[in-house]
């Protein structure tokens, strides 16, 4: 039984169960039990280590820890509030990844050379479709996109063959336009 300074019948000075020795190693590897009692000591310090971390990786585990401290933490407020980010940063991290995927359509697009109408009618997909994905509404699923990089390269295959002669002034249609753009090995 502790006395009044906190300490055992022998003198040593307890802790709280609760407490972990991990504040020198980044967030990231911490338990999820210490994730837990950080978030219960009040200490606004590491709570601003946490949402780094949760900022960082969305989708990491520190932000899957904090999920699951949040689904049995009792409702206070830094439990409102991390849930909050957690919501925002998924969301900025989604609105990027829609960006990036858009800038990849628009890159084939243009690399085709062929007009809005004609490409979304190659790949499928209407015209309201592709202007979503390149205005960032939404993202093309990755098979789509393999299906836009192979139109994409068929149509600057063709563009390249043709003569030099078809172009005004001699110039090649294709001049300054690589042959291949690299679209990220995720979509090979």
């Amino acid at each position: 039984m502790p006395d009044a300074r906190g300490r055992d019948a022998g003198g040593a000075e307890l802790t709280r169960p609760t407490e972990h020795p991990v504040e020198d190693r980044p967030v990231e590897f911490w338990p999820t039990v210490a994730i837990r009692a950080a978030l219960e000591s009040g200490d606004i310090a590491i709570w601003q280590r946490i949402v780094l971390a949760v900022k960082r990786d969305p989708y990491g585990r520190t932000a899957r820890q904090v999920e699951e401290v949040l689904e049995t933490a009792a409702p206070y407020g830094i439990s409102y509030a991390l849930a909050e980010v957690l919501t925002r940063a998924r969301n900025h991290l989604e609105a990027n990844e829609r960006a990036e995927a858009a800038r990849h359509v628009l890159l084939l697009q243009e690399r085709s050379g062929l007009s809005d109408s004609e490409f979304a009618s190659r790949i499928g997909v209407s015209r309201a479709e592709l202007t979503d994905f390149l205005e960032a509404r939404t993202s093309p699923p990755a098979s789509l996109m393999i299906r836009m990089r192979r139109l994409s390269d068929r149509f600057a295959k063709i563009r390249a063959q043709q003569p030099a002669a078809n172009s005004p002034a001699g110039v090649p249609e294709n001049a300054g336009v690589p042959e291949s753009i690299d679209t990220g090995s995720a979509f090979e």
